[in-house]
């Protein structure tokens, strides 16, 4: 094993937060691509690959690398747990003093590291490195994206998050240890990040194709993310539905003036099918309120029981890392 003497004091050490599933054949590429990247950087580094319960043989790559490195620190989640819970272990993992997210696929170039860390050596806390373009996507995950990225600016109204969207970024150990308070299940970090403010910076980079395999990331976990990013940074569902309900009820009292006054004049309105319609919209949309407002109370159940966000199933530094106290993540 290849021993990696610790930074001097004065020297910065910089953590890479990798989420992975079924990344056999793309960690061994990237970790490479890492130490070209990295090693002309001053200071330390670390790489934090967080194995999302992976089928195939990740944490086996992980422990290979490990091993060869000791700078390569790979935790296995005992169950799939989304990609944002992976990040959230290993951002409260991560010892350095700032960490940066990128993905294990090869769409985010090591390359652009540098530039992240300019940034924010000149005091910069997070730096956003926006897709200015993105290869290899199909165009319903491109229209799919805009429109999200759309409803998070003008409807959630976190205004400051790049409308072409962002998950590769680096943020401050300030940032992180801010990031640690928050308890929350069901979140999109990278809003929430957003949501935090600090001193934000945003530089662009051409989003790459994937090298191997294909993406987990599916259109239920898409559909998730939306739901979770629209419950956790605004009430405007619910206030819509308010709005909508007195609109309705304005409206049914109007019809029934208008029923009662042509009962009166002898021409009472004729109205099985129209009945039937306003039946069958009024019921419609009380069931779409309800699952709205569901979707509230659930996650509000959710995050009452207070079940932990991850379980460590296994890491590359043996039972202490499993071990260690979780009030302790984030502030070593």
């Amino acid at each position: 094993m290849d021993e990696t003497p610790p930074p001097p004091e004065n020297k910065k050490r910089i953590s890479i937060i990798t989420p992975a599933f079924n990344e056999t054949d793309n960690l061994p590429v990237l970790y490479e691509k890492l130490r070209e990247t990295l090693e002309p950087e001053e200071g330390d580094w670390e790489w934090v690959v967080v194995d999302d319960h992976s089928s195939d043989e990740t944490f086996k790559v992980l422990k290979e690398l490990s091993e060869k490195d000791p700078r390569v620190r790979g935790l296995r989640l005992s169950r799939n747990c989304g990609s944002h819970i992976a990040l959230t272990c290993g951002l409260h993992h991560a010892r350095g003093d700032c960490a940066i997210i990128m993905a294990a696929d090869m769409q985010d170039p090591p390359e652009v590291l540098p530039e992240l860390l300019r940034n924010w050596e000149k005091g910069t806390q997070i730096v956003w490195a926006v897709r200015a373009k993105r290869e290899g996507e199909k165009t319903s995950t491109l229209a799919f994206a805009r429109l999200f990225y759309f409803m998070m600016r003008h409807f959630v109204g976190i205004k400051d998050m790049p409308a072409s969207g962002a998950d590769f970024v680096l943020i401050d150990r300030l940032v992180m240890n801010s990031f640690v308070q928050f308890r929350e299940s069901n979140v999109s970090i990278m809003a929430l990040l957003t949501w935090m403010g600090f001193r934000q910076e945003f530089i662009s980079y051409d989003k790459q194709a994937r090298m191997h395999g294909s993406s987990g990331w599916t259109l239920s976990k898409k559909i998730k993310l939306v739901l979770d990013s629209v419950t956790s940074f605004t009430y405007l569902p619910i206030r819509m539905m308010t709005y909508t309900g007195f609109m309705i009820a304005m409206a049914g009292f109007l019809y029934s003036i208008h029923v009662i006054v042509y009962s009166f004049i002898g021409h009472p309105p004729a109205g099985w099918a129209s009945l039937m319609v306003i039946v069958l919209f009024i019921g419609g949309l009380q069931m779409l309120m309800m699952g709205i407002l569901g979707e509230y109370v659930w996650r509000a159940l959710d995050e009452a029981r207070r079940r932990p966000r991850y379980l460590i199933e296994d890491a590359t530094e043996g039972r202490d890392e499993i071990l260690r106290d979780p009030e302790d993540y984030g502030h070593r």
